[in-house]
Formats: structure tokens, C-alpha cells, sequence
């Protein structure tokens, strides 16, 4: 129950009580349109809380069908991402040579290097005798 209208209907009866206790007995009519008042504005009351219990439902139900076609939402991209994935993959070339073949070729093209580099720093200065020996 919100504190409002509670403390306005206290205010009413306690103002109405501080004014019976100042003045002289008021006459039954007086009294009796004090209390049909206080009965109005229980109603009053009643109303605005019915009221606001169907609001908050009404909130309540907006809010978890917003969610819902959010998270709809976001099932839907994923799917169309997951897709776009899949096709990145698939439309990516496959390596000309495996990783094991590259390591095997690059220990050739080392060893060949070698041999060429070899050849070049004796410049020619082979003998017949190395050849037998």
C-alpha cells in the first residue's frame, strides 16, 4: 500500500478529530458528512489501488514481451553471424603446402645454400687429389 493516500485519509480523520475536540459538539449532519467523506475517499483509495495493481500487470507483461522479441532478436543475428562465418571459412583458400612440407623445404633450400656458398669461396681451387682421398 503506497504511503500517500493512507497519510492523507490519517490527516483527514485526525484533522477531523482536532476539530471536534476544539469546537463545541458538532451536530449529527456534520458528523455524518465527515464520515461519508472519510468512506469516499476509502473508495477512492480502493479504486486507485485497483488501478495501479492493473498498471503494473499491464507494465509487467510489456516489459517480459519487450525482452522476449529482443532476445528473438538477438537468436537472429547469431544464427545470420554463425552463417557468415561459415561462409568466411569456407571461401578461405586452402594452403598450397602443409606446415610439415614448409619446414621440409626451408631445411632444403638451407642445405642448398650451403652447398652454393661452398662451391663459391673455393673458387676453383679443387685438385684431382681431393677427389681420391
Amino acid at each position: 500500500m503506497r504511503p500517500g493516500p493512507l497519510f492523507l485519509l490519517l490527516t483527514l480523520s485526525l484533522s477531523a478529530t482536532a476539530q471536534a475536540e476544539e469546537t463545541p459538539p458538532q451536530p449529527l449532519a456534520e458528523a455524518t458528512s465527515v464520515q461519508t467523506q472519510i468512506d469516499a475517499l476509502e473508495q477512492r483509495l480502493a479504486l486507485s489501488e485497483e488501478q495501479r495493481e492493473a498498471l503494473n500487470t499491464q507494465l509487467q507483461s510489456n516489459a517480459r514481451e519487450h525482452e522476449t522479441a529482443q532476445l528473438q532478436r538477438l537468436r537472429q543475428d547469431n544464427q545470420r553471424l554463425k552463417l557468415e562465418l561459415k561462409k568466411a571459412q569456407a571461401s578461405t583458400p586452402k594452403p598450397l603446402i602443409s606446415e610439415q612440407q614448409m619446414w621440409f623445404a626451408t631445411g632444403a633450400g638451407a642445405g642448398l645454400l650451403g652447398v652454393i656458398i661452398g662451391a663459391l669461396l673455393r673458387r676453383g681451387r679443387r685438385s684431382r687429389s681431393e677427389w681420391l682421398n
